[in-house]
């Protein structure tokens, strides 16, 4: 009862977005796209780290960018997280316009990829897209991943212990792709396919004499889930790199079908809200919420794909612990962060942000308890066109918990 409960106030909430949306645009400059005049002046006094480090090269040569154009940041980097140790990376973001019509709110489309290897020799190649067709018709959405990824493994459920912790080495797959249509403004509808196989699972130091939570669940060499997916999706944000105000929130059923290739058949929903607010008509600081929830309605989920701390699309929730530190059937998460500028040019910027989850094995059940975390970071405006930044943050949580996360473009 308490599944449906939640679907119906999910509902209720996204038939109410589009009068929502205009309590919190704190101007209609807000929305407008970068053909509007006062806007592309406002964005060329900005200054980002790849115009700084174009004019300590060349001091007299000015940037005549044109925002309308397609803009491309890439960057070689070295980072630190908790669960990489340090790491070698290439980080590239696109962002352009499809849309032809300048009568319509323009949406900014973006390709991504962030090719890593790891202190432990863990690969990820990821490709993401989230693409506007004209006039903002389509929302084609593309998430595919390569991983070899020895990681640390954890019991089940919001009580697990640190020391419950082991290593554990797999490779794995993510074919996730969604094409949406829009059936009223900011509204969209539509059908995908999931795939994601891991292989070569091994359990490389798990603790002696005793039976892992992984292995109690179900473990297995190799696992496929395979399926269509359905989705209905609000989404009033102009830019999804930097979101600056407007409103997301999406609804994702996911039945992984054996007549599909999966090893059995299970269901899960997941539930995602995104909202920012600025505190004054006037004010360039923003206060981003984020609610991601995960839940299994049937079946069981292979235990590499149950909701985890950190396994979300973006890999980003839970800073302040490790990925993959608590795990189970159901997840809620919520976060909040508060964005304000350092320097007046817009380069630097920072937040703080909170965040808390809890898990529980069955969804009419209660949770076994809340878990905290919280932490402030830095932001280096990487380009201003697009709005990437480099977030580098620092998080701290229970038990002693803490570490570093670092992005191309905002955590959410």
């Amino acid at each position: 009862m308490k599944i449906i409960n939640y679907v119906l106030f999910w509902i209720f909430a996204l038939s109410s977005l589009s009068i929502n949306a205009q309590q919190i645009d704190h101007s209609k400059k807000a929305n407008l796209p970068f053909h509007d005049s006062s806007k592309i002046q406002a964005v060329h006094a900005q200054k980002d780290l790849l115009e700084v480090i174009g004019e300590f090269i060349h001091p007299k040569k000015i940037s005549t960018k044109n925002p309308e154009k397609a803009q491309f940041s890439a960057v070689p980097a070295a980072g630190y997280a908790m669960h990489t140790g340090w790491a070698g990376l290439v980080t590239a973001n696109l962002a352009f316009y499809t849309s032809k019509n300048y009568s319509t709110e323009k949406k900014v489309s973006s390709i991504a990829t962030n090719i890593t290897y790891s202190q432990y020799k863990q690969l990820m190649l990821p490709f993401q897209a989230n693409i506007w067709t004209n006039k903002n018709k389509f929302n084609i959405l593309l998430d595919w991943r390569y991983i070899k990824y020895p990681s640390k493994l954890f019991d089940l459920g919001s009580e697990a212990k640190e020391s419950s912790g082991y290593l554990v080495d797999y490779h794995g797959i993510k074919l996730h792709q969604t094409v949406l249509k829009s059936f009223a403004p900011n509204f969209y509808a539509g059908l995908g396919y999931y795939y994601d196989r891991l292989w070569n699972i091994n359990e490389v130091d798990p603790p002696a004499n005793s039976v892992t939570s992984f292995q109690s669940y179900g473990f297995q060499k190799a696992v496929t889930a395979s399926g269509p997916v359905l989705k209905l999706l609000y989404d009033s944000r102009i830019n999804t790199i930097n979101p600056q105000n407007g409103l997301q929130a999406n609804i994702t059923y996911r039945p992984s079908i054996k007549t599909f290739g999966s090893d059995n058949n299970w269901q899960s929903l997941q539930l995602e809200f995104r909202k920012y607010l600025h505190p004054s008509s006037n004010s360039k600081n923003i206060l981003a919420l984020w609610s991601h929830n995960w839940f299994t309605l049937g079946g069981k989920p292979p235990y590499l794909m149950l909701p985890s701390t950190g396994w979300d699309d973006s890999y980003n929730s839970g800073r302040g612990y490790i990925q993959g530190r608590y795990r189970a059937q159901n997840m809620i998460y919520l976060e909040s962060e508060y964005r304000f500028q350092i320097s007046s040019n817009g380069l630097i910027g920072g937040v703080v942000f909170v965040n808390g989850q809890t898990f529980s094995e069955h969804i009419s059940r209660g949770y076994q308890r809340f878990i905290p975390g919280y932490g402030l970071g830095l932001r280096i405006k990487l380009n201003k066109y697009s709005g990437a930044n480099i977030c580098i943050d620092y998080g701290f949580g229970r038990d002693g918990s803490r570490g570093f996360a670092v992005n191309l473009g905002e955590l959410f």
